[in-house]
């Protein structure tokens, strides 16, 4: 079984940068998707960056701001978040397949291991 425990979330202001952190216990094959989706209040989960071994996605609405990195050894995903605003506010989940794929998921139905959360608010 594997588990995710997300940190980094906070209170910042509009402009400011934020990185998140998700540490997995348990086996994760390199290759397997990782993400980070949030949700805001009122609304569904949403996808925001997911990782392979060598490729990345991002929603449109942060590309050009958030990177999203892995760093094997240590099973750990990260999400750089620079210029937030005030719509990234929200509950950032880390998710992690169980079955590597070729191409980063975007879909939450193809995620299998979630973490607990870590909010992000961001005011302007």
């Amino acid at each position: 079984q594997v588990q995710l425990v997300e940190s980094g979330g906070g209170l910042v202001q509009a402009g400011d940068s934020l990185r998140l952190s998700c540490a997995a216990s348990g086996h994760i094959y390199g290759s397997s998707s990782m993400a980070w989706f949030r949700e805001a209040p009122g609304k569904d989960r949403e996808f925001v960056a997911a990782i392979t071994r060598t490729n990345t996605q991002y929603a449109d609405s942060v590309k050009g701001r958030f990177t999203i990195s892995r760093d094997n050894a240590k099973n750990t995903v990260y999400l750089q978040m620079n210029t937030l605003k005030p719509e990234d506010t929200g509950v950032y989940y880390c998710a992690v397949e169980r079955i590597p794929r070729p191409v980063p998921s975007t879909s939450t139905h193809r995620y299998d291991y979630w973490g607990q959360g870590t909010q992000v608010t961001v005011s302007s």
